[in-house]
C-alpha cells in the first residue's frame, strides 16, 4: 500500500454516486459465471470417478499402455480442475469480491498475492501442462499411426505439437510483459 493509499479514507460503496455504484455493482454479474464453473467441477469429479472405477473393475483386462492411457486422463481431469479452481478462487477474489480468508488454515498460499497479472501467468502455466498430457496421450498412441484403427494421423500430430509450442510462446511473452510491466522490487522480504 502507498502512502497516499493509506491517507486515503476508506469509502463505503454506498456513499458513490449512482452510475459509479451501478458500474462498480456490476461485478457482481460475473457470480453466476463463477457458480456455472462449480457446476462444471462437480462433472469433472463424476467423469474422473467414473473413469477410476472403470480402470479398477476392468485392471485384469487393461494393457500397460491402456492403463497409463487412462491414468494420462485422470492427471488430465485433475489439472483442468486445479485449473478451474485457479479461475473461480482467484477470479473472484481479484474482480468480484474479498472472501475474507485471512488465517484460514486451508487458505491456499498463491491467494495471498493474488492479482490479475498473476492470474494470467498461472492459468497459461496449468494450460501448458494439460496440452502437455493431451501431447504425451497423443505420442504414446502414436505407436499405431497407419494402421487401420489408428487414433491419429501425422498431420494431427504435427498440429497438436504446433499448438503446444505456441501455447508454451505464448506463456513466455506473457511472463515477459508481466516482468517489464510489473519490475521486481528490490524488498528481500
Amino acid at each position: 500500500m502507498t502512502p497516499a493509499e493509506a491517507a486515503e479514507p476508506i469509502r463505503d460503496a454506498r456513499t458513490l454516486r449512482p452510475i459509479p455504484r451501478l458500474i462498480f455493482a456490476s461485478r457482481w454479474l460475473q457470480l453466476p459465471l463463477y457458480l456455472g464453473l462449480i457446476v462444471a467441477q462437480a462433472v469433472y469429479v463424476f467423469l474422473f470417478l467414473k473413469e477410476l472405477v472403470h480402470l479398477v473393475t476392468h485392471s485384469a483386462s487393461v494393457t500397460e499402455q491402456q492403463a497409463m492411457l487412462v491414468v494420462l486422463g485422470l492427471i488430465d481431469v485433475v489439472m483442468i480442475s486445479n485449473l478451474l479452481i485457479m479461475v473461480i478462487v482467484g477470479g473472484y477474489e481479484t474482480f468480484v469480491s474479498r472472501m475474507q480468508l485471512n488465517r484460514h488454515p486451508d487458505q491456499p498460499e498463491w491467494l495471498s498475492h493474488v492479482n490479475a497479472s498473476v492470474l494470467k501467468i498461472k492459468l497459461a502455466m496449468a494450460i501448458i501442462g494439460i496440452s502437455s498430457i493431451h501431447l504425451l496421450r497423443t505420442f504414446i498412441e502414436a505407436g499405431s499411426l497407419g494402421k487401420p484403427d489408428s487414433t491419429y494421423s501425422e498431420a494431427a500430430i504435427m498440429w497438436q505439437s504446433i499448438i503446444h509450442g505456441l501455447f508454451i510462446v505464448s506463456a513466455i511473452g506473457i511472463a515477459i510483459v508481466d516482468r517489464l510491466t510489473n519490475p521486481p522490487s528490490n524488498d528481500k522480504h
